[in-house]
């Protein structure tokens, strides 16, 4: 695939699976500036990686302002250390924050499981009580 190669918004919307109404929101956002023709928006290789990378960002739970941040650490400068710097700590901050959110569920499972174990404990008993 060529670096010229060009992309329609609906080309993108079907390639990533969303909306072109989203791929509009990002470019309001300033994390895509596709070239204009007319009416037109015309994407190249470049918007495509970085829809990409916005979308895997959200994934792992990056704000759009995060990952605007990085996009900036990067057009400043490609091999920057800190924007590797930056992503360590974004990625340390997401880490603590969904291991907190694993333990908050793991308490969770481990209070159903208990009310779970005492609720066919009494229908147990009053099955019993019934059967007399």
């Amino acid at each position: 695939m060529s670096e010229d190669q060009q992309y329609t918004i609906g080309e993108l919307s079907k390639l990533f699976d969303i909306t072109a109404r989203s791929i509009r929101f990002y470019e309001e956002q300033g994390l895509l500036v596709p070239e204009r023709q007319g009416q037109s928006r015309i994407y190249h290789l470049k918007d495509k990686v970085r829809l990409k990378l916005i979308l895997r960002g959200k994934r792992l739970g990056f704000s759009l302002a995060e990952i605007k941040t990085l996009f900036e650490l990067y057009d400043t400068n490609p091999n920057s250390a800190a924007q590797l710097q930056t992503m360590l700590e974004l990625t340390e901050q997401k880490r603590a924050v969904l291991n907190q959110q694993l333990n908050d569920i793991q308490m969770l499972m481990n209070e159903l499981d208990d009310v779970e174990s005492r609720c066919k404990e009494e229908l147990n008993e009053l099955q019993k009580g019934e059967l007399i």
